[in-house]
Parts: C-alpha cells; sequence; structure tokens
C-alpha cells in the first residue's frame, strides 16, 4: 500500500504501519513556528501565515527508502483554508482522501473500504496538514531554522520537538513567500518529497469540499 502523506493521524485504529505509511505523514505532529529571525526563509513562513488564507494546488508525492530506492510515487490534489479545513485527494493506485471541516478529519480508504474519523484536536497536534492549514501560533511544536537556499527557492528546516512526532525533519521551500516544496524525513528513514504545481493563492473555495459524507457500505473506525 502506498505511504501518502498520513503519518498525520494517529493510526492506532488502521490496520498496519508498514506499508501503509500513506495513512500516517499527513497528519503526524508537524507544526511549524513562527519566530522573527533575519532570514529569507523565515521571512517567508511569516508572510505565509499572515498573507495566505486559501490556497489550492496539484502535488507530485514521491517516497524512497533508507537506500534511496523509489517506494511511492503519486499524484494528487490539494486544498486548505485556514483555520484547519483541508483537503487531500490522492489519485490511482493509491486513491485516498484525507478530509478536514475544522472540528473532524476523515481518512478515507478505498482499497480498505474504511474510514477512520478522529477530532481534528487529537488527529492534527503539530501536523505537516496543520503546519499549512494551522494558525501562526505554533512555535511551540518546532524548533525552525534556515537552511541554504536551493533550486531558487527559500528553505526552513523544522526540527520536531516531540521526540516521539514519528518525524526527524521537515523541510519547507518558499517562492515569494508561497508553499513549493516540502521535504519529510520520517524515524522510519523513507524520505518523501512533495511538489506543488499550479499553486493558486487564496481561491474562491466551495466550503462543500472540505465536508465527507460517509460512502455506502464503507465501515467507519474511530473516536
Amino acid at each position: 500500500m502506498n505511504l501518502n502523506l498520513m503519518k498525520m493521524i494517529k493510526t492506532q485504529n488502521l490496520t498496519s504501519l508498514y506499508p501503509k505509511l500513506i495513512k500516517s505523514l499527513l497528519v503526524l505532529p508537524v507544526m511549524l513556528a513562527v519566530q522573527t529571525v533575519q532570514a529569507d526563509g523565515m521571512d517567508s513562513v511569516k508572510m505565509f501565515y499572515e498573507k495566505t488564507q486559501a490556497v489550492r494546488a496539484n502535488f507530485h508525492q514521491t517516497v524512497t527508502d533508507r537506500q534511496g530506492r523509489k517506494v511511492q510515487e503519486v499524484h494528487g490534489t490539494m486544498q486548505l483554508k485556514r483555520p484547519n479545513k483541508f483537503r487531500w485527494d490522492y489519485n490511482k493506485p493509491y486513491e485516498q482522501q484525507i478530509i478536514s471541516d475544522g472540528k473532524q478529519v476523515w481518512l478515507y480508504d478505498t482499497e480498505l473500504a474504511q474510514v477512520t474519523v478522529r477530532d481534528t484536536t487529537k488527529a492534527l497536534g503539530s501536523s505537516p496538514a496543520a503546519l499549512l492549514a494551522g494558525g501562526k501560533a505554533i512555535e511551540e511544536s518546532f524548533t525552525l531554522t534556515n537552511t541554504d537556499n536551493k533550486d531558487s527557492l527559500d528553505w526552513v528546516s523544522a526540527q520536531p520537538k516531540n521526540k516521539e512526532s514519528g518525524f526527524e525533519k521537515i523541510l519547507l521551500g518558499f517562492k515569494d513567500n508561497q508553499i513549493q516544496e516540502m521535504t519529510l524525513l520520517d524515524s522510519f528513514g523513507h524520505h518523501t518529497k512533495i511538489v506543488f504545481t499550479n499553486v493558486e493563492v487564496n481561491p474562491s473555495l466551495n466550503e462543500k469540499s472540505f465536508l465527507f459524507k460517509v460512502p455506502k457500505g464503507v465501515d467507519v473506525v474511530g473516536e
């Protein structure tokens, strides 16, 4: 199965950890701290939170293992609206959805015909999803440092303060104060690279996009 963005939800209700890591990367502890630092990357983080209330984009995600071998490649679409509303749609062959209405998070696995649902406050924490869709008062969860600019992007490294976050490091790449790439190194040695394209800043998004209706015949697990 897929290694998607989903270390996000604490997956005690999911059937396996690997290769179901797709269910764990999107909502694992990963919220960025906004700090006042004299550097381009940190300035980009600050401006991203201050000026961006909604985003719509396509994404291309690749995951490689500790030996550098590709173990997953998937495309999809992402929408977010602050505070804490988001939708990630993963295309085939790893078709899944992660949707938050700001109160609950649903993880729909079409292959398993199963939905995992959790309260947003418990599911997000300091996660990659919360990093993008959350607010700017997040300095408690990460230590941020600037890193060398590359590929014409301003980069920031986020070091989780929670040792059990599941991540060793998260890197965020910005251009013109907008997110362009995310790189996640998890505790299993997997390297996840997410490249965003066709990024729309502050588009008008339909609120129905952040609502989830359980399909007929699908099992629901969670709180």
